[in-house]
């Protein structure tokens, strides 16, 4: 029942428990119960609105930055990134393969806010070696919702 209510919520985390139960065939009380567990064991962690902030008057700048770093001596990258999740401007962390060890996403209100707190937070840090910095220009799809829209073709139908 757990994947099942999971799937359902991951695209869908506004749906009534009731409708939900009755979704899944189960009774309301045992899937009330169930997300209560999930919440309690931190397997579902929070929920959270998707905004296409580009619709808005408000201004946002994304940006997804490449950390390269040196592991200290016996923390880890669980430390670092540790100290790198601190900071409020940081909405996401992971620890990746390839040429560099993570990408860490942020958001600031312009690009010379996110330029700065690479150059004055991020890279300062002892067990930093070398960032990459790519600014998001445009989302065209975000957690699974498509955020474009799809073009009118505004012509005229002439038919002989």
């Amino acid at each position: 029942m757990r994947e099942k209510i999971l799937a359902v919520i991951e695209k869908n985390s506004r749906i009534d428990v009731k409708d939900l139960a009755v979704l899944l065939g189960e009774s309301e009380v045992a899937v009330a119960n169930e997300i209560a567990a999930m919440e309690k064991e931190h397997i579902i962690c929070g929920y959270h609105t998707l905004i296409d902030w580009d619709k808005t008057d408000d201004e946002k700048v994304t940006a997804l930055i490449e950390v390269k770093v040196t592991p200290q001596r016996g923390m880890g990258f669980d430390k670092v990134a540790e100290r790198i999740y601190q900071y409020n401007e940081v909405e996401a962390v992971y620890l990746m393969s390839g040429g560099y060890d993570f990408t860490v996403i942020i958001e600031g209100r312009t690009m010379r806010q996110v330029a700065q707190f690479v150059s004055e937070k991020l890279s300062p840090m002892e067990s930093v070696l070398s960032t990459a910095t790519h600014f998001i220009l445009k989302k065209y799809k975000d957690h699974g919702t498509v955020l474009a829209e799809e073009e009118q073709d505004e012509r005229m139908l002439i038919t002989p």
